[in-house]
């Protein structure tokens, strides 16, 4: 099933986790950025932010997908973790970094349940923090399949709710059909009962 990005910004800000997720890897990493972001083949949005850095960002917002990493992450499916872009043997040349200002750097894929890649959960700063052989990464592994579950939990809770809705709907307009029906029928009926009493 297709999926726009402003139902799934609109997902992701119905998940009361979600602040909390970002809280909590912001005071785990030290980093003073972390977002929630929709990665498509097209787009990367901001689904949610946690900005303590005044990157600017906020929900909704979109950057270039192309020299994001998180579109790196998208199509390797694996987590990039960066401890300092200039000291670092891959990343120290690398666009992203430079264009975005940042140091220290963690992204990790959110997969939809059924398997399809829904985005990435990642967190960044200008300064470098210490990421690789810690337990951020699992951390926040253990988010994104938080996330991915909250994710399906939300969109089946839509899905009833508009079936709901749509049931309502039909409710009502089969009465209206058994008021119109009934009143269609008690007239001619009327007229014979009042017609067989003279």
């Amino acid at each position: 099933m297709g999926h726009s990005t402003a139902a799934d910004i609109a997902t992701i800000n119905r998940i009361s986790a979600v602040p909390a997720i970002l809280q909590v890897i912001t005071e785990m990493t030290g980093m003073r950025f972390a977002a929630v972001a929709r990665v498509t083949q097209q787009t990367w949005t901001a689904c949610a932010v946690l900005d303590n850095l005044g990157f600017g960002l906020q929900a909704g917002g979109e950057l270039d997908l192309i020299s994001t990493l998180c579109f790196e992450s998208m199509t390797s499916h694996l987590p990039i973790i960066i401890d300092q872009a200039s000291a670092d043997p891959m990343y120290q040349h690398h666009a992203t970094p430079k264009m975005y200002r940042f140091e220290s750097y963690i992204t990790i894929p959110v997969f939809r349940t059924d398997g399809t890649f829904f985005g990435t959960l990642c967190a960044l700063d200008p300064e470098p923090a210490r990421l690789k052989n810690s337990a951020i990464q699992s951390t926040m592994e253990s988010f994104s399949r938080l996330l991915s579950l909250q994710i399906e939990a939300e969109e089946n809770l839509q899905r009833t709710e508009m079936a709901l809705i749509k049931e309502r709907e039909n409710a009502e307009l089969r009465e209206q059909f058994i008021a119109v029906i009934g009143h269609d029928l008690r007239n001619p009926l009327f007229s014979i009962t009042t017609a067989a009493e003279r």
